[in-house]
């Protein structure tokens, strides 16, 4: 059974046994033992990941001054990409237990390894986590660029009413300047007072600002650099975009100030994709994205078992869950898109 893109679950009445729904689905995951730490795993995996940035970063010095480097600039896009998905597994704490710890860890793949704050992200993903897909509430279906509501679409102003109207079209190619748009939302975050640790993490953001810009120019010519950044970057945007995209957009939406409870409000707004080991791979175990927000510390290796248990437990609850292969997501959430920005294009048709 699954939900449909148009579905809106703003006036849905959250169940009086809520909480017990999610405690006896908790009870099934823990007597699996799928909530424990796999350090070994990890292990693997960052080592990995590590071996990977240095490699990518060894290729670039040993090739020198050639075109060539673009195609090492299209291997470490990826590669950031993989380091901004471990990230995301230090954030929640699948890695390690205590939070200092995982601060450390994600300063130093985030901060230093890519150039997004590890402090900015982490705010802004808890509050997703919290309620997502509420158009008030989560960060990331606010309308700004783009809109993700006929609601958002008729007040919007600005660039979003420019671009709102061909939004789905534009998506991907403004993926491209995701990458850069990490890096001025993380250089920005630093004037929050709200910020842990600014000076740790301003200091670590320049660091890895400045050791980037003295590599390029000190290798390349000053266009090969320059074409090197923008290759790099921009492909680094487009895998994230493609990683997250398929996760929540395109699903129903939640307004105002009714609540879901908490098993609800996280599968009913969340999208799984279906894949093999390669897909595991290429989006970090966000594939299972329903398992993973309603259990955001789970280790990533353990989704996909979850994911048995989870979809009967919904079946057995009448809880739709949707799930659907990678490029059918991407038509779901431009479909949709290309849907709530209609009242922007029948304004200028009038």
């Amino acid at each position: 059974m699954t939900t449909s893109p148009d579905t809106s679950v703003a006036t849905r009445a959250s169940d009086a046994g809520a909480g017990s729904d999610f405690a006896r689905l908790s009870q099934r995951i823990t007597e699996a033992g799928l909530l424990k730490r796999r350090p070994g795993y990890y292990t693997v995996r960052l080592g990995l990941v590590g071996t990977l940035f240095a490699g990518g970063w060894g290729a670039f010095f040993a090739l020198g001054d050639s075109w060539w480097q673009l195609a090492v600039a299209a291997f470490l896009a990826v590669v950031f990409g993989q380091v901004a998905l471990v990230a995301h597994d230090l954030a929640h704490r699948q890695v390690f237990r205590r939070r200092r710890h995982s601060e450390i860890g994600g300063r130093l793949f985030g901060n230093l390894g890519i150039g997004m704050s590890y402090g900015w992200w982490m705010n802004k993903h808890t509050r997703h986590h919290a309620n997502p897909n509420h158009e008030e509430l989560d960060p990331d279906v606010a309308p700004d660029i783009l809109v993700w509501s006929t609601e958002q679409a008729r007040a919007s102003s600005g660039v979003a009413r420019l671009l709102g109207g061909h939004q789905a079209l534009l998506f991907f190619p403004l993926l491209t300047l995701e990458g850069f748009n990490l890096h001025v939302a993380s250089l920005r975050a630093l004037r929050s007072p709200s910020l842990r640790n600014r000076l740790l993490e301003g200091a670590l953001l320049l660091l890895h600002i400045a050791a980037l810009l003295t590599a390029l120019f000190l290798v390349l010519s000053p266009g090969k650099a320059v074409a090197f950044l923008a290759v790099n970057q921009c492909l680094f945007g487009v895998y994230l975009g493609c990683t997250f995209a398929p996760n929540h957009k395109g699903m129903p939406t939640i307004t105002g100030a009714q609540r879901l409870d908490f098993l609800r409000r996280q599968v009913l707004t969340s999208r799984n994709v279906r894949g093999g080991w390669f897909t595991d791979v290429m989006l970090g175990g966000l594939n299972y994205q329903i398992e993973h927000h309603l259990f955001p510390s789970m280790p990533t290796v353990h989704l996909r078992r979850a994911q048995v248990i989870v979809r009967e437990y919904c079946a057995e609850l009448g809880v739709p869950y949707h799930e659907t292969g990678l490029i059918q997501s991407y038509r779901e959430a431009l479909a949709h898109m290309h849907r709530v920005g209609e009242p922007i294009r029948q304004q200028r048709r009038a």
